[in-house]
């Protein structure tokens, strides 16, 4: 199926949600936001490796936008990756054809693209699992801060970023995902589940909108 007859598609589903009064509401936004940073490491970010088969520069360059916003008004940033593997075991399931081809789980693979390193106050979480909060410190973190709104971006919209976006909703907090900021190897994914998060968990927004939203912030006492 090509991307016109996918968005068809897409366009079908949000006119079919939004005749019928279901899902399509708008969240809003609260009044303490941390931003969340997915698995945006070499592992997903470095063609070398098969899960990085897209530099992702698009969710970068929108990542790289926010970052300084955010940062100005004290927004706690949170950097997600995968741990380093251990032995043999690798976090992705890469087939053997993919092995041959390509270069082998690593440290460096979950090491943060130098593109959007993390700074000495940031946050970095090592999950095993989609979302960033299975299993992990981040409810602790966030409700110790009583951050009601969670900017959430990187990769893949599909798999992390859904999954992150659905547990955030699950916890009620207003879950945005900024459109430029989030990216996924298969474009027809990443409209879809665009489309899917919007519907149902948070809100799909322009980066500009949550810049204007971050520049309305109070500024830091």
């Amino acid at each position: 199926m090509d991307m016109d007859s996918i968005q068809r598609a897409i366009d079908s589903v949000r006119s079919f949600y939004e005749e019928q009064g279901i899902f399509m509401k708008r969240f809003g936004y609260g009044e303490r936001p941390a931003m969340v940073i997915i698995d945006m490491a070499y592992g997903w970010t470095d063609p070398e490796y098969a899960t990085g088969s897209a530099r992702l520069d698009d969710a970068v360059e929108g990542i790289q936008a926010l970052l300084p916003v955010a940062r100005a008004k004290h927004v706690p940033i949170i950097y997600t990756t995968y741990p380093k593997p251990r032995g043999e075991e690798e976090p992705m399931h890469t087939s053997n054809d993919a092995k041959a081809q390509f270069r082998v789980w690593d440290a460096h693979a979950c090491e943060i693209d130098h593109r959007l390193t993390p700074l000495p106050a940031d946050l970095i979480i090592y999950k095993e699992n989609a979302s960033a909060f299975f299993n992990t410190p981040l409810i602790t973190y966030l409700t110790e801060r009583k951050i009601d709104t969670l900017i959430i971006t990187g990769c893949s919209t599909s798999a992390c970023v859904r999954a992150t976006s659905t547990d955030a909703r699950a916890y009620r907090f207003k879950a945005i995902v900024p459109r430029e900021c989030a990216q996924d190897r298969a474009a027809a994914a990443h409209e879809w589940n665009l489309l899917d998060i919007d519907a149902k968990f948070g809100d799909v927004v322009s980066r500009d909108e949550v810049v204007a939203y971050l520049q309305g912030l109070p500024d830091p006492a």
